[in-house]
């Protein structure tokens, strides 16, 4: 230690696990800046309370999501206008979904996102809404029973893929072929079980085939297999019937696999 109480050169300054040396060195402790009443409100803005704020978002949406039970993920375009033909397919596919028995879950906005939750309420359904923390106001549509805000994307996504049994995605513009790329590509290096990814309306999704099964394809930037990831149909109920098989199947599968291991745990082999 040098005379004016400064650590010597070469000799560490530990803050937590963090080991400081030369101009690294902060001129007070951590309790110092603490206490400091000088600091105002700029501790807010920085990455360790970030951290806390992220945090805390996993753990309000976990809590608000873990007893909703089965549900599909409707995605669309928030400038859907009420009334229009593709408006009208959200609202039936969010009615038959909760027909179904699933809650439907949307980013809680207007357009395509109303029409689904509209549907899932009118049905009597749980009507699920995501929300994000925009620079112009959208706020939480009518028809959400139970709502949930974020400031981060990357938390709301990982809600929407957590706690959904499949994807449903009607027109839209680029957050919904954010959240429809960030789907595929989960499946694809299976960070999630494979779920139905269904695409409604082939008039508008056409394009978009055509270049994936095309120079996409072609080029070797996917796999032949990659292609059946994507469901493509024209109506609700055809979306539908496809979540709904497909969910069948992934639950038969599971209570297979619980069955193997508590039949290999009762084994005699086990026992001994």
């Amino acid at each position: 230690m040098s005379d004016d109480g400064q650590p010597a050169p070469g000799q560490g300054y530990r803050k937590g696990p963090v080991i400081l040396r030369g101009r690294q060195i902060p001129s007070s402790t951590s309790d110092q800046r603490l206490l400091s009443r000088g600091d105002g409100a700029s501790w807010l803005h920085g990455d360790p309370w970030r951290v806390m704020r992220i945090q805390s978002e996993f753990v309000e949406g976990f809590g608000a999501l873990a007893e909703v039970g089965p549900a599909v993920s409707v995605f669309g375009s928030a400038r859907t206008p009420v009334g229009s033909a593709e408006y009208r397919l959200g609202v039936e596919v969010g009615r038959l979904l909760a027909g179904a028995g699933y809650a439907v879950i949307t980013g809680g906005g207007p357009g395509i996102m109303e029409a689904a939750n509209r549907g899932a309420f009118e049905e009597g359904g749980l009507s699920v809404g995501l929300g994000i923390e925009l620079p112009f106001e959208q706020g939480m549509n009518p028809y959400v029973d139970l709502g949930v805000n974020f400031r981060y994307f990357f938390a709301r996504k990982t809600m929407f893929v957590k706690y959904s049994e499949g994807f449903v995605v009607l027109p839209g513009g680029f957050g919904t072929f954010d959240e429809l790329f960030e789907a595929l590509t989960l499946v694809q290096t299976h960070k999630v079980t494979s779920f139905p990814i269904v695409l409604v309306g082939r008039s508008y999704w056409q394009g978009l085939l055509d270049w994936v099964s095309g120079p996409v394809l072609e080029r070797g930037m996917i796999s032949a297999v990659d292609l059946e990831l994507l469901k493509v149909v024209d109506d609700a109920e055809e979306a539908v019937d496809i979540v709904r098989e497909r969910g069948a199947e992934l639950r038969a599968q599971e209570e297979a696999a619980a069955r193997a291991t508590a039949e290999a745990e009762s084994s005699p082999e086990a026992a001994g």
